[in-house]
C-alpha cells in the first residue's frame, strides 16, 4: 500500500509557546511527533493574515500570483470593499492537482475554501460558509455534517459578551472537528488528508493573557490545549507506520499592546479626507485624499486613472509613497515613544506575479504589540478592546513525521514538499 499524506493545520500556534509547553511537560504526544521527525520555527506572509497565508500554501504561490490580498479587499473603480472567497483565487490549489493525479482528497475546514471546489473525494469548507447546506463538495455530504452537529466556526462575537459561554463553544467546534475526521479517515478511501484547527486562532485571540499568563481562564487554556494533543495523539495512532504527517501553524501571536486605527492617523495627518455632509466611511472619501488604508496595515495611494476618485497623479507615485513610507516609520505611540510600525514593504518588494497590479501599493508591517486596523467611525488611533492576541510573522512552526519538512523557511514552500513526497512514489 502507498503511504498517505495527513496535514494537521493548527491556525496561529506559535513555535515558541509549542517550546514553552514541551519544557514544561505539556502536550506530549506533539513533543514526541515533534522529536520523531523534522521540526522548526517557519515565516508566515505579508499581511499576517490567515486566508493569505493559507492561500499560499495551499498554492505554493505568494498573492501577486494567487490574487488573495487580505481578508477583505477592494475593487477601486467604483469603489466597493468585498471579501475574497475561493473563487476569487487565481492560482490551482494542492487538492486540485492531487485530484487531477487520481488521487483521493479530503479537505475539511481550511480557510478561503469556500464556496468548496471540485475535487477527487470530499472538501468541507471553511469559516466563510454560514449556511451548512452550502458547506460540502460534493453536496450530498452536507446532510452527514448536519447530523454530526457539526460547527463550522464559533461565533467570535461572543467572546465579546460572554467568555465563559465562547470557551465552551470552542470545545464543542474541536470535537465535532475531529469526530468526523476520525469516522471520515475510516470509512472513506484517501490519499491526502487535511483537517484544520480554526479554535487555535479564535482562542488566543481572545485568551491570550490568559495562556501567557495566570488569568481566569488559565485552566481552561491549559485543558484546551491538554485536549488538542490528546487529539493528536489519537489521530497518529490511526495512521500507519507508512503514513506520512504535517503538523504546521500559519503565523505566530503575541500580547496587543493597542489596536492602532490606520485610517484615523492617516486622517489626522492630513493624508485622508472625507466628503462633508455624508456618512463617514471608507466610500466616501474625498478626491483630494492621498490615500487609505485596508486591514491590516495595507495603504492604497488614491492614484488618477486607477481609483474612482484618483488625484494623485501617475508622475508623484513614487514621491508620494516615499513620503508615507518615511511618516509611517516615524509614527510613534505619544505616550510611550515606540515605534509603531517595524516594516515599510512596497508591493514589488515582496510580491511578483501577474496580480500584482491588485495589491496595496505599501504594506506596513508592525511592531509585535500593535495591531493595525482599518476603522473611521472612531477618534481613536490607539484602543483596546475584547481582543488580546495578534498575530506575529515569525513565529509559525511545522513538524513532520515520514515526510521531509527540513528548509521551509515560509509557509508558502510547503506545498512543493508534499507534491513531492507524492511524485516519488509515481
Amino acid at each position: 500500500m502507498k503511504s498517505r499524506v495527513f496535514v494537521l493545520g493548527i491556525d496561529g500556534v506559535p513555535y515558541t509557546l509549542i517550546e514553552k509547553m514541551f519544557k514544561e511537560n505539556k502536550m506530549r504526544n506533539l513533543f514526541e511527533i515533534c522529536k520523531q521527525g523534522s521540526y522548526h520555527r517557519m515565516n508566515s506572509v505579508y499581511p499576517t493574515i490567515s486566508s493569505v497565508a493559507w492561500t499560499s500554501y495551499m498554492t505554493g504561490t505568494n498573492p501577486a500570483e494567487h490574487s488573495i490580498f487580505g481578508f477583505i479587499d477592494r475593487k477601486p473603480n467604483p469603489f466597493s470593499i468585498f471579501i475574497p472567497l475561493s473563487t476569487d483565487r487565481k492560482a490551482d490549489t494542492l487538492w486540485r492537482i492531487l485530484s487531477k493525479k487520481g488521487k483521493k482528497v479530503i479537505v475539511i475546514n481550511v480557510p478561503l475554501t469556500y464556496p468548496p471546489e471540485e475535487v477527487n473525494g470530499i472538501l468541507a469548507s471553511g469559516f466563510l460558509c454560514t449556511d451548512i447546506d452550502k458547506l460540502c463538495y460534493p453536496d450530498k455530504y452536507n446532510q452527514y455534517f448536519k447530523s454530526k452537529e457539526y460547527i463550522i466556526d464559533v461565533d467570535a462575537w461572543l467572546a465579546r459578551e460572554n467568555k465563559r459561554k465562547f470557551m465552551d463553544e470552542i470545545f464543542k467546534a474541536l470535537e465535532k472537528r475531529f469526530e468526523v475526521t476520525f469516522e471520515l479517515m475510516k470509512k472513506e478511501k484517501w490519499d491526502f488528508f487535511q483537517l484544520h484547527i480554526m479554535e487555535t486562532d479564535r482562542l488566543l485571540h481572545f485568551y491570550w493573557d490568559d495562556v501567557e499568563n495566570n488569568g481566569e481562564f488559565k485552566d481552561d487554556t491549559n485543558r484546551f490545549f491538554e485536549t488538542l494533543d490528546y487529539y493528536i495523539g489519537k489521530l497518529r495512532d490511526k495512521l500507519s507506520k507508512k503514513d506520512r504527517l504535517i503538523i504546521l501553524s500559519d503565523h505566530g501571536f503575541c500580547k496587543i499592546k493597542n489596536e492602532v486605527q490606520l485610517n484615523v492617523w492617516l486622517e489626522e495627518i492630513g493624508l485622508l479626507k472625507f466628503e462633508s455632509g455624508k456618512e463617514k466611511k471608507l466610500s466616501n472619501y474625498h478626491k483630494e485624499s492621498i490615500c487609505y488604508s485596508l486591514i491590516p496595515g495595507r495603504i492604497y495611494i488614491n492614484l488618477e486613472g486607477r481609483e474612482e476618485k484618483g488625484s494623485v497623479k501617475e508622475e508623484k507615485y513614487e514621491e508620494i509613497r516615499e513620503m508615507i513610507r518615511d511618516k509611517l516609520l516615524e509614527f510613534k505611540h505619544p505616550q510611550t515613544g515606540e515605534k509603531i510600525i517595524d516594516k515599510v514593504f512596497y508591493r514589488e518588494e515582496i510580491y511578483s506575479g501577474p496580480y500584482l497590479e491588485n495589491a496595496a501599493d505599501i504594506i506596513a508591517h508592525p511592531v509585535n504589540g500593535y495591531d493595525l486596523k482599518a476603522r473611521i467611525d472612531t477618534n481613536k488611533i490607539f484602543e483596546n478592546t475584547a481582543l488580546n492576541g495578534m498575530h506575529t510573522y515569525d513565529d509559525a512552526f511545522i513538524c513532520g513525521m515520514n515526510i521531509n519538512t527540513e528548509g521551509i523557511l515560509n509557509i508558502e514552500e510547503v506545498r512543493k514538499n508534499i507534491l513531492e513526497a507524492f511524485n516519488n512514489e509515481e
